[in-house]
């Protein structure tokens, strides 16, 4: 018999309902029982036959019952054939082995620097850049601009190319800052450089193309390219850039850092510069040029970009992840407009559009001058800091030991070692030292290079000298000792 409970918050009706359903669902009334009628059943409850009529209602519209004119209303007879066993109640689908899922995002973590597990004092990341409390207060501002003066029509489905607006003002960016000059149809907004990647794998590579990548390089590029089970092939590094003789002859599209080399942080030279342009041109394979943070020179201005000498074959990545905040996940590919009308509609079907408000935040924090102004803020921070960590690599003697190369550009630099060395150990017995640093071995595929990538933007001067003395006290005395 169904009971009501007075001091139960919930309406008399959707009690007397989860119990029924209850009854069914567990035997207790079985398939073809006939249920009590309306008018008898409601005086035996204590409640009126209109609450009575609302359960059984809802009992026939989700399958629970049958009902006739004759007959009453009955149990569903699909109920016994549909009831899990009991072993089978507790168990749900397996979800299938993706072994190289697993694989990439246990790298991607030891990428990063494993940073849940164990922290550390000093942090020479080079994935973040630096962020204070007035870069906070501007974007604050842009947000409550965008969140209170923005119209209706901004919260329905946007476009799948991004908030033009918004494309608007990174084309201006592009042809003031870059030399970039393209119209707003040749730019995608994305919500980072792996989604840009994945985007790219998916619109315009069939499964099973062949993709030439660095190594060392970026992670998450053949992370992405695999993952959508592309053949990836490493390119080796060397001073002067990827070598450009040793790409794939079957590759369908080449992936390089050449402002500022991705781990190594070398600048392509200009002859390997033009070698790849032609050999995309003859063999016509995409380039992807990922231009993560060349706006952070200290010798001069920002190089030319591929993309500005040959446009047809290659696709230009952006990111204001180091310009801005990783944070805020908006990127852009800027490419040919047949290209870039192929990434949209795959962006169209599978993420639709960017969420708005981050975009409308960004347009309002770029239109108003603080892009700009943080620019201007961070490149003399960064410089002050690249000088320290310069410095300090020089005047402990480590430079005597270790190659430091990638200091003309970005927010990192490598301390190479010899490939003999134990890059492991050291980097180990650095945490235990509280200093985190960056193996070379992580942003390599094939390639058996060692070494530490040194980030600068978060790391103050201080930090930056006591850091690296503990480092070279630490590498100087192991190198001592295992020579």
């Amino acid at each position: 018999m169904l009971k009501v409970n007075r001091d139960d918050e919930r309406p008399i009706w959707q009690q007397l309902l989860d119990q029924a359903i209850h009854n069914i669902t567990t035997g207790k009334w079985p398939p073809g029982e006939l249920l009590l009628p309306s008018r008898e059943l409601a005086p035996l409850i204590g409640v009126s036959r209109s609450t009575i009529q609302i359960v059984y209602e809802e009992l026939f519209s989700r399958g629970y019952t049958v009902t006739s004119r004759r007959g009453g209303t009955r149990v569903s007879k699909w109920i016994c054939a549909t009831r899990p066993s009991e072993t089978a109640a507790t168990q749900g689908p397996v979800p299938p082995e993706l072994p190289v899922l697993n694989s990439a995002i246990g790298h991607l973590h030891s990428w990063f620097g494993d940073k849940e597990n164990r922290k550390a004092e000093i942090d020479f990341s080079p994935h973040e850049p630096y962020l204070d409390e007035h870069f906070q207060k501007n974007w604050r501002q842009s947000f409550l601009h965008a969140s209170t003066e923005t119209d209706l029509d901004s919260w329905a489905y946007g476009d799948s190319y991004g908030f033009l607006p918004l494309r608007e003002q990174i084309q201006r960016y592009l042809s003031l800052e870059r030399g970039v000059h393209v119209n707003t149809d040749q730019i995608l907004l994305t919500s980072g450089a792996q989604h840009s990647i994945d985007l790219i794998a998916q619109a315009l590579l069939h499964e099973g193309e062949t993709v030439s990548v660095e190594d060392p390089g970026f992670p998450a590029a053949w992370m992405a390219m695999k993952y959508r089970r592309m053949q990836v092939v490493p390119v080796p590094v060397d001073e002067y850039g990827l070598c450009v003789n040793r790409i794939h002859p079957r590759s369908k599209l080449v992936f390089v850092t050449p402002s500022h080399q991705c781990a190594v942080g070398v600048i392509m030279s200009e002859p390997r510069r033009q070698q790849l342009l032609h050999m995309a041109a003859g063999q016509r394979f995409w380039i992807v040029e990922d231009d993560y943070d060349s706006e952070f020179r200290y010798r001069g201005d920002p190089l030319p970009t591929l993309f500005s000498q040959r446009p047809q074959n290659t696709l230009y990545m952006m990111s204001f992840s180091k310009m801005v905040a990783p944070g805020i996940r908006i990127s852009a590919i800027i490419g040919p407009k047949e290209a870039i009308r192929q990434l949209a509609r795959v962006h169209e079907l599978t993420y639709r559009h960017l969420p708005i408000m981050e975009q409308l935040t960004l347009t309002h924090f770029i239109e108003h001058g603080h892009f700009m102004r943080h620019m201007r803020r961070v490149r003399n921070i960064y410089r002050r800091r690249h000088e320290a960590m310069t410095k300090a690599v020089i005047t402990t003697g480590l430079s005597e030991h270790f190659t430091l190369s990638g200091v003309e550009t970005g927010l990192h630099m490598l301390l190479e070692a010899a490939k003999s060395f134990d890059e492991e150990t050291v980097t180990n017995l650095a945490l235990e030292k509280g200093i985190r640093v960056y193996p070379l071995s992580t942003y390599c595929l094939e390639s058996d290079r060692k070494g530490w990538v040194l980030g600068f933007a978060k790391v103050d001067e201080a930090a930056i000298e006591e850091g690296i003395s503990r480092l070279a006290e630490l590498l100087l005395s192991y190198k001592s000792l295992h020579p």
